[in-house]
């Protein structure tokens, strides 16, 4: 039976209906969750406090979450909740094999091989072991070193580049089964984006100069590392804290001109230290009962006008990995929608790049600054729309073809390109909106506006798509057998007896 109640802390988190850092005032409203009446996870009451075993004060919030986390790993999810998530885990696993043949990825295995530590943990894409901190930040690392992984528009994160390397590594200490493992992944989804959908999304980030691509997924990844850790709901609370104080990245991983940095920053850095909270509680080290509420807890720091209930809301009901995108094209993720209109456009009247005499693409005004003509292919509009006109696709080769930036029939189309920042579409973010123009020669003019990308919670790929992107990415890097393999064991993952068992499917030989 599902309960509702209304959830209120100790009077240090509520709303006021604006938004202040200790950087000064936001002006703007709405952000954070509304202070009354919002449900409590599903089993779950709200009771005014709860006691640990310290004896310290705990929130409603904070008892419910711990609660909530610490139950996970026994939940059975709903069926359409468990397929959605391994889909999301197949997707990532692609995303850090293929991730390995990029120079974030050889610099992260690099750094591995040379570290060593305590041989637990697969590194994926490699032939040897490492501890599970040292597994979860390379393999974070290989999953974001491209633009492949998923993303979650709301929390404005990357959930699965983080979580799945740090249920992986932590599920591997601890020899988790496969069921065990979806769990925890599912849970990571659950956990992450509800922090920084409750500081404030994409506005908190652009406004604070906090960067909500570490601060979400860490906290995913020390949940989902946490459940396969099988954790208590003390020991949740005690990780919760020491999740707290090692939140942290700045949006200036905008800069980075290699990628190296920024892979960090989104999963290697989050994933080693979710799984570093999990592996310290685990190991006995106790902490403050309740980070949410009390002197300098994390949300004075972060915001102190947001409404810590946001975490729970709707906990239990509304599973995080089904509003999460999973990317059809091996882009950056303003690019998406514009692709996806070349593609439509050239479905209603099909043309050739040569018929092509220009091209205009409106985008968010952030979305445009983050892909206007970048040193990077893959994070390049202008370039990635050429590629689409020249090859009438984009594959994972031509979106790493850093020669291309500088071929001269690319450069031809490229110079056709106009990128528009839009004020109005910046209004309608975090959804992703692209209008494209393409004119061509004989004067005609064809316009296609898309709202929701291929991949997204409102257009999503079936699962056949899917695994069509896997193999593309997996095949060429471990073979087309151990591909076939992996794909069918992930979609069976509940069979598994010990995570451990995907371990030669995802390495060389």
């Amino acid at each position: 039976m599902k309960m509702k109640g209304v959830l209120k802390d100790d009077g240090k988190g509520m709303i006021s209906g604006r938004f202040f850092t200790r950087r000064g005032l936001f002006g703007f409203g709405g952000l954070a969750i509304a202070a009354a009446a919002l449900p409590s996870p599903k089993g779950l009451s709200a009771t005014s406090s709860v006691r640990g075993s310290s004896q310290q004060n705990v929130s409603s919030v904070m008892g419910a979450l711990s609660a909530y986390m610490s139950e996970a790993a026994g939940r059975t999810l709903p069926d359409e909740v468990a397929e959605k998530t391994k889909q999301h885990i197949l997707d990532t696993l692609a995303a850090m094999i293929s991730g390995s043949q990029l120079e974030p990825g050889r610099t992260a295995l690099q750094f591995a091989r040379a570290y060593g530590g305590k041989e637990v943990a697969t590194v994926v894409a490699s032939n040897f072991l490492c501890g599970p901190i040292e597994a979860a930040l390379t393999n974070g690392m290989l999953a974001h070193a491209d633009e492949t992984d998923d993303s979650h528009s709301p929390s404005q994160s990357h959930p699965g580049c983080a979580v799945v390397p740090a249920a992986l590594a932590a599920g591997e200490r601890f020899g988790i089964n496969g069921a065990h493992f979806v769990r925890a992944v599912a849970l990571g989804y659950d956990i992450g984006p509800r922090f920084t959908v409750t500081l404030g999304g994409q506005r908190f980030e652009a406004e604070s100069h906090w960067s909500t691509h570490s601060i979400s997924p860490l906290f995913g990844a020390a949940a989902a590392a946490s459940c396969a850790a099988s954790l208590n709901a003390q020991q949740m609370r005690w990780m919760l804290g020491y999740t707290a104080h090692q939140s942290s990245g700045l949006g200036a991983w905008n800069r980075d001109t290699e990628h190296v940095q920024k892979a960090f920053h989104f999963g290697g850095m989050t994933a080693r230290s979710g799984v570093t909270s999990a592996l310290l509680v685990e190991a006995g080290w106790t902490g403050v009962d309740d980070i949410f509420t009390g002197k300098d807890n994390f949300f004075a720091a972060y915001n102190p006008h947001a409404d810590p209930a946001g975490l729970i809301d709707n906990l239990g009901d509304r599973y995080e990995v089904t509003r999460t995108n999973i990317k059809k094209w091996p882009v950056g993720s303003p690019i998406q929608a514009a692709l996806d209109a070349i593609e439509i456009l050239r479905r209603q009247k099909p043309f050739e790049a040569a018929q092509v005499k220009q091209v205009s693409v409106q985008l968010a005004t952030d979305e445009a600054a983050i892909v206007n003509n970048r040193e990077i292919p893959d994070i390049c509009l202008q370039h990635m729309i050429a590629v689409m006109l020249l090859d009438k696709t984009v594959t994972f080769v031509s979106a790493h073809d850093k020669a291309r930036l500088k071929n001269p029939e690319t450069l031809r189309e490229r110079a056709k390109i106009q990128l528009i920042p839009d004020e109005e579409l910046e209004r309608l973010m975090p959804l992703r909106v692209a209008i494209v123009n393409v004119t061509l020669a004989d004067g005609s003019r064809l316009t296609q506006r898309v709202d929701n990308v291929r991949g997204t919670p409102e257009n999503p790929m079936g699962r056949d798509e899917i695994v069509a992107k896997a193999t593309d990415l997996i095949a060429p890097v471990l073979g087309s057998a151990k591909c076939s393999s992996l794909i069918e064991k992930v979609f069976r993952l509940e069979t598994i007896s010990g995570i451990h068992h995907l371990r030669s499917l995802l390495q060389h030989s």
